[in-house]
């Protein structure tokens, strides 16, 4: 991990990768999905990791891609719209990843982005800051 930076750095920190855009995102949200379109997602991943990642061929790639859907399926055992946020650490040669359910704030007024009231999961605080006001600024730390 030393040698990540940027948005690279901050992708393995903190990222989830989307199937289809590849794109990383920093929160995901529990949605319902029906039987073709989990299928639909191990198809696309498996073919995501023979493109992109390395697999030999689609026959080894779909057992990977299933596990993988799976294991996210596992995360979203909540309640339809929680949302999941990912923290990802490599320790003593080993990736260890910690997921954290955020419950958007109930009332009669629409929750406003990052307006939560209830945070499960790990207690651990991170051990890095993030320096925001560098970040804009385009410093490194």
């Amino acid at each position: 991990m030393a040698a990540l930076e940027g948005k690279q750095r901050a992708a393995f920190r903190s990222g989830f990768l989307g199937i289809d855009s590849r794109g990383w995102s920093t929160l995901v949200q529990v949605v319902e999905t029906s039987a073709e379109q989990r299928a639909a997602a191990v198809e696309l991943l498996a073919q995501r990791l023979v493109e992109h990642f390395g697999a030999p061929d689609l026959t080894t790639a779909r057992p990977a891609a299933e596990e993988e859907v799976a294991f996210a399926a596992s995360l979203s055992e909540h309640p339809r719209g929680m949302l999941v946020a990912l923290s990802r650490k490599f320790e003593n040669g080993a990736i260890r990843e910690a997921f954290r359910t955020l419950t958007p704030a109930v009332g009669p007024k629409p929750a406003r982005a990052y307006a939560f009231l209830e945070v499960e999961g790990e207690e651990e605080v991170p051990d890095e800051d993030v320096d925001l006001v560098s970040l804009a600024k385009g410093e490194r730390r």
